[in-house]
């Protein structure tokens, strides 16, 4: 710990400066959303907070028949949560870990129940989240701080993201868990003996007590470990010794949570899902769906909601941005993936630097966020194999995986010839969209190769200025969400 607030007293001036910009415009913006945001309109909020208030009369919640009526959740949600219908019965997320829940619960009695102060909490939880992608960004690339920047910029500022931050719910706690074994994992393959596999095993306790979406932490930091056996050539047994202190702890105090899932629920439920899927009878089917729609049309639909619920798709999925926004959008992820294509190109036949900036370097380390932003997305296909849960937010434990492989994207296109070629790229398809109907998004693709073209033409210490006014477009669009599309359409 003592080393991570080292790195973090002792980087960059500009560095420092613009990480504590980010991290207050984050915490301004996010504070506006708890507080300005209507009372239940961040989805399943009322199950989340119905939680904390049986934990705060000592009750241990316990999922079962009458804790999900869909029916009556789809009025009290059209409605808009008038005072006259009742909430507390919404109680489908029992089955979760409780850690984040009792966390939660001091302050919940401490303000009698309010609901602000408890978002503040999460506020704060999605604050840790910003700094520890610093962290890791600056593990894997201590000599690139515009990889690192641009990721926790992303982090911060995707509007879906800071309106999940800002909500009572478990998200917070499970991103910002995950967000410390990642750093350990970097730590463990960029400055080995400064790891502390007993601690990143309480970590991983945690992270089993918290959220099942963060479990992905357990494979990651196993394989992270036999890659740093391997590289330290050590005889079997200290491989041996190391699994054990991590995942000893790791096993023991999750297990105190999965025996209790069994003996509650029964049979080899360890998590409580078996009996959730059976109390959530009436919840949208991904196979009642195709029966109805046809596969090609549930297909569309899950790839059109991911995208734009990724971004930003507010309340209960029932607030969509306005569609030129996701146009914009979907040209800079376009943009962002031709950047990130690009580096790969470039790196082709070379060897990885195996020092940089005095510290060992590991190629494993990008490796392992890639393997758990697989993890992610596998973790969320399976889960729409049998519910309809076309909801971009799910992908949110990639988030810092995927923010630093933007950053290596935009890392390269502020180099001179890497932006004028992908401003090449741009016209034709600029000119191809156009021809076909979507003027807008052609209109955009000349803007960006435009300004690909324009920074170029900057010197090398000033191309950060586009990374910086896309981060403060980002943030912009997080404010304007805000006043445009939550508090008019969901108050």
């Amino acid at each position: 710990m003592n080393a991570f607030v080292t790195e973090l007293r002792h980087g960059r001036p500009r560095e420092q400066l613009a990480l504590s910009l980010i991290v207050l415009v984050y915490v301004v913006i996010s504070s506006a959303y708890a507080l300005l945001t209507p009372p239940w309109q961040v989805p399943d909020e009322p199950a989340h907070y119905n939680y904390i208030r049986q934990l705060a009369v000592g009750i241990l919640p316990i999922i079962e028949p009458g804790d999900y009526d869909q029916t009556y959740q789809e009025l009290v949600v059209s409605e808009r949560f008038p005072p006259q219908y009742s909430l507390s019965g919404i109680q489908y997320e029992d089955h979760q870990p409780p850690l984040y829940y009792l966390l939660a619960t001091p302050i919940f009695l401490l303000f009698d129940g309010a609901l602000l102060p408890l978002r503040l909490f999460s506020v704060l939880l999605g604050a840790g989240v910003v700094v520890l992608t610093y962290l890791v960004g600056k593990r894997i690339y201590p000599a690139r701080p515009l990889v690192t920047l641009t990721a926790v910029a992303l982090v911060a500022f995707i509007p879906q993201h800071i309106a999940m931050m800002a909500g009572v719910n478990n998200d917070s706690l499970a991103e910002l868990l995950l967000a410390a074994a990642l750093l350990g994992t970097a730590t463990m393959l960029t400055a080995g003996d400064t790891a502390r596999p007993w601690l990143l095993g309480l970590v991983l306790g945690a992270i089993f007590w918290t959220k099942s979406t963060a479990y992905v932490a357990a494979p990651v930091l196993g394989v992270a470990l036999v890659l740093r056996w391997r590289r330290q050539k050590e005889p079997i047994g200290s491989l041996v010794r190391q699994l054990a202190v991590l995942f000893g702890p790791a096993l023991l105090l999750g297990a105190i949570w999965w025996g209790r899932n069994i003996a509650t629920y029964g049979g080899m439920d360890w998590m409580g899902i078996g009996r959730h899927d059976e109390v959530v009878f009436g919840q949208p089917t991904t196979a009642g769906w195709i029966a109805a729609n046809g596969l090609a049309a549930t297909l569309d639909r899950f790839v059109q909601y991911t995208f734009q619920s990724f971004w930003g798709m507010f309340g209960w999925m029932s607030v969509a941005m306005d569609a030129r926004i996701y146009q914009t959008l979907g040209v800079l992820t376009g943009v962002t993936g031709l950047g990130l294509c690009l580096a790969a190109f470039g790196q082709m036949g070379k060897e990885p630097a195996q020092r940089e900036a005095g510290q060992l370097a590991s190629r494993y380390v990008p490796r392992l966020l890639a393997l758990s932003t697989v993890l992610t997305i596998s973790g969320y296909l399976w889960w729409n194999l049998s519910f309809v849960q076309h909801q971009g937010r799910y992908l949110f434990p990639a988030l810092i995986p995927l923010g630093l492989a933007a950053g290596v994207g935009w890392e390269k296109l502020t180099q001179a010839r890497t932006a004028r070629i992908a401003a090449a790229a741009l016209v034709p398809i600029a000119i191809l969209l156009t021809a076909t109907g979507n003027r807008f998004t052609g209109g955009w693709c000349i803007a960006v190769a435009g300004l690909l073209w324009l920074n170029s033409l900057l010197p090398v210490g000033r191309r950060w200025l586009l990374i910086a006014a896309v981060a403060g477009w980002l943030a912009l669009l997080g404010v304007g969400s805000l006043f445009l599309f939550v508090i008019p359409w969901l108050s």
